[in-house]
C-alpha cells in the first residue's frame, strides 16, 4: 500500500467529542462569542485562528470558507471518526478549525474506502482516522473504490501464484493476519503456498469483520448466547469511575453495571493502555478539573447511547483476544522471491503511487468562496 498520510492535527481537543450534540453547544457559543473571548474559546495556533480562512473539505459542502470571525455560518454535521484506537467519536468537519485536515483523504472518504492505521498492531476502520494515530493508509485511492492503493502488478501476481480471483479486500485481511513489526516498520510477507495464502485471508476476514463493527452495512459481530454483555443495571446520573470485578466478570459504571465482561476485553491493551478505560476517560474528560472553554461543554448525564457503544466495544475487545493467540502463531510460510516481485512490477513501486491521485470529476470551494482547481 504504497500511499501513506500522516494522521489529522486538530490543534485543539474541542472540535471533537463522544457527543454530536456538545459539538453544535461548542459552536453556538463560540459563534456567539467577541473579541478577547472568542479567542480564548478559540485557542488560536499558528495555523488557525478565528481570522484565518480556509477551503471547505472535500465532500464538506455545508462548512463555510470566509473568515470564522466575521461569518461563522451554520454548524456542520459532525462526521463520524475514529479518535483513538477503537473509540469512535465525532467531529465538526471544517477546515477553519483542523490545523492540519488532510484534505486528500477527505476525497476518497466514501462507503466504499477503508482505511488501515500503523498502530503498533493494524487497526482498520471505515471512518476517517481522527486521533493521535499512526500513518495512514486508505485501501483506494479514488472515491468509489476505482483505483486500490496496491504496487501496481500485486494484484495479477498474487492471483497467479494462488490461482483465483484476489480483490484489495484480500490483501487488507492478509496484511491483518500476516503483518508484523519489523526493523523496517510494518512488514507483511507475501506467502508463496496457496494454502498458507487460504489460512491468511480466512483469519484476516474473521479479524476485519470484528474492527469493522458491522460498518458499510456489515452484521456487527456478536459473541455467542450467553456470552454477549447486557446491561444489569443503568447508568444513572454520571458514573464516578470505572471498576472491574474479574470473579463476576462485571464492569461497573458508577452504579450502573454491565456483565459478562470477558477479561480479554478489560484486559485489552493498545500501547500499554486499556481500551476500555481509555475510552470511559474520554467520555468524562468535560467533567474533570482540567476541561476549560469549549472542552468543558459536554452531556450533564450519561447518554442512553454511549451505553450501547460499551457493549458493542466490550464484544469487539473480546472477539479480539480470542483471536490474538491464533493470530500470533499464524505462520505465512516461505515468501514469494523478490526477484518474482521485480519482474512483475511491484517492487520497486513507481513514485506516482506514493502520491495522491488527482481527482477531477468534483468542486470544492477554496478559502472566501474562490473556487479551488485540484
Amino acid at each position: 500500500m504504497p500511499w501513506a498520510v500522516g494522521g489529522l492535527r486538530l490543534g485543539r481537543d474541542w472540535v471533537v467529542s463522544p457527543d454530536p450534540a456538545a459539538l453544535r453547544t461548542r459552536w453556538s457559543v463560540l459563534a456567539g462569542a467577541e473579541g478577547v473571548e472568542r479567542d480564548r474559546l478559540f485557542r488560536p495556533s499558528r495555523s488557525r485562528t478565528p481570522t484565518a480562512s480556509a477551503a471547505a473539505l472535500p465532500g464538506q459542502r455545508s462548512a463555510g470558507t470566509a473568515r470564522f470571525a466575521d461569518a461563522p455560518g451554520p454548524c456542520p454535521d459532525p462526521v463520524r471518526v475514529l479518535r483513538e484506537p477503537f473509540d469512535e467519536q465525532w467531529l465538526l468537519p471544517d477546515q477553519r478549525l483542523i490545523d492540519t485536515a488532510r484534505p486528500e483523504l477527505w476525497r476518497v472518504l466514501d462507503e466504499h474506502q477503508l482505511f488501515l492505521v500503523e498502530a503498533p498492531e493494524p487497526l482498520v476502520t471505515a471512518h476517517l482516522p481522527a486521533g493521535r494515530l499512526g500513518r495512514i493508509r486508505p485501501l483506494h485511492r479514488r472515491p468509489g473504490g476505482a483505483e486500490p492503493n496496491l504496487a501496481p502488478g500485486l494484484l495479477p501476481l498474487l492471483a497467479e501464484r494462488h490461482g483465483g480471483w484476489v480483490t484489495p479486500e484480500d490483501v487488507l485481511c492478509w496484511i491483518l493476519a500476516a503483518g508484523r513489526p519489523g526493523p523496517r516498520g510494518y512488514e507483511v510477507p507475501l506467502a508463496a503456498d496457496p494454502g498458507r495464502w487460504r489460512a491468511g485471508l480466512e483469519l484476516g476476514h474473521r479479524l476485519l469483520t470484528v474492527q469493522l463493527r458491522g460498518a458499510r452495512g456489515g452484521e456487527a459481530p456478536r459473541l455467542p448466547g450467553g456470552r454477549r454483555p447486557y446491561v444489569r443495571s443503568a447508568v444513572g446520573g454520571w458514573p464516578g469511575g470505572l471498576a472491574y470485578d474479574a470473579e463476576t466478570e462485571t464492569l461497573a459504571l458508577g452504579s450502573g453495571t454491565v456483565s459478562p465482561v470477558p477479561a480479554g476485553a478489560w484486559e485489552f491493551e493498545v500501547q500499554g493502555v486499556r481500551v476500555l478505560e481509555s475510552w470511559f476517560a474520554a467520555r468524562t474528560a468535560h467533567c474533570g478539573p482540567e476541561a476549560d472553554g469549549l472542552a468543558a461543554l459536554g452531556p450533564a448525564e450519561w447518554p442512553q447511547s454511549w451505553t450501547s457503544e460499551l457493549l458493542a466495544l466490550v464484544t469487539t475487545l473480546a472477539l479480539l483476544a480470542e483471536l490474538a493467540p491464533e493470530r500470533a502463531a499464524f505462520e505465512p510460510g516461505p515468501g514469494l522471491p523478490a526477484a518474482d516481485l521485480r519482474a512483475a512490477g511491484v517492487l520497486p513501486p513507481p513514485a506516482w503511487s506514493r502520491r495522491p491521485a488527482s481527482v477531477l470529476d468534483h468542486q470544492e470551494e477554496g478559502p472566501g468562496g474562490q473556487f479551488a482547481l485540484l
